[in-house]
């Protein structure tokens, strides 16, 4: 970690002052959307300690993550609309990235704008809000408006985290630090709500399902009919109700008919058959 940090503020500062620290934290924050390994929010802390208390430089630096972040989440929404739900099933294979995307394409029907606000706090979330979003086809002016606000409001999040340790600390190193252990800490506490609230969808389909449903009617061939009643055996229609001593229903009685078979009568040559 200290490697990592360390090579990260010498490449960082030697950028300070020229246009391609632009350019990169663009970048950064573009490819966290489709590379969940890109250190985009640390690179954001990291300038942000780096600037110092600068406005004017604090506010474009939210203006450009805002910006690549947005970038990022549009092409990866057109990467899930192009390649359709079926396609990303089979190369996202069985890993966590799976379950991230079912757990957004299930989600989107019923918290869509959590989903995409809030979805890059969760790890994995960006991409798998992205790809589940254009999978299913959600509207795409819809998503960038929504996908607008959460790229500005985790950049101004990112930039104040970095500015605050930033002053806090004379260190630049430890303040990254700071500023990136409280990333984790947000992290963890969106992972937390995020598997409180698939709980408690679970919960709530469960709890209203249906009840009293009886067997699923269906045909000769073994296909469930269409017209068939679903309700509780209890209320079904039955055959009417016959004496003690007469014969049991049989499904095989002539035409169909609910009655049962009636004997016929022998009658005498040349009589009536009303007649004995």
């Amino acid at each position: 970690m200290s490697e990592w940090l360390d090579s990260l503020m010498t490449s960082l500062a030697g950028l300070t002052g020229s246009p391609w620290l632009w350019v990169v934290v663009f970048a950064v924050a573009a490819l966290d959307a489709l590379a969940p390994f890109m250190p985009s929010e640390g690179t954001v802390m990291a300038v942000a300690v780096l600037l110092g208390p600068d406005p004017a430089a604090l506010a474009l630096l939210a203006v450009v993550a805002a910006g690549g972040a947005l970038a990022g989440d549009v092409a990866g929404h057109g990467i899930g609309r192009l390649a359709g739900p079926r396609t990303l099933q089979r190369v996202l294979g069985r890993d966590k990235g799976r379950r991230r995307y079912e757990w957004a394409k299930a989600a989107i029907h019923r918290h869509a704008t959590a989903v995409v606000i809030a979805a890059r706090y969760v790890p994995g979330g960006r991409v798998a809000a992205g790809l589940a979003t254009g999978s299913v086809r959600f509207p795409l002016r819809r998503f960038v408006a929504l996908d607008a606000v959460g790229a500005a409001v985790w950049a101004c999040y990112a930039v104040v985290v970095g500015s605050v340790a930033g002053a806090a600390f004379s260190t630049p190193a430890v303040a990254v630090l700071v500023a990136i252990g409280t990333g984790f800490v947000a992290v963890g506490i969106a992972e937390v709500v995020r598997r409180v609230s698939s709980a408690r969808d679970v919960s709530h389909v469960t709890n209203h399902r249906p009840t009293g449903l009886g067997p699923t009617m269906t045909s000769d061939n073994g296909n469930p009919c269409r017209n068939a009643s679903t309700s509780s055996p209890s209320v079904a229609p039955t055959a009417r109700a016959s004496s003690p001593g007469s014969r049991p229903f049989s499904p095989r009685s002539e035409g169909g008919s609910s009655k049962p078979p009636t004997t016929p009568t022998p009658t005498r040559a040349g009589s009536s058959p009303g007649r004995r």
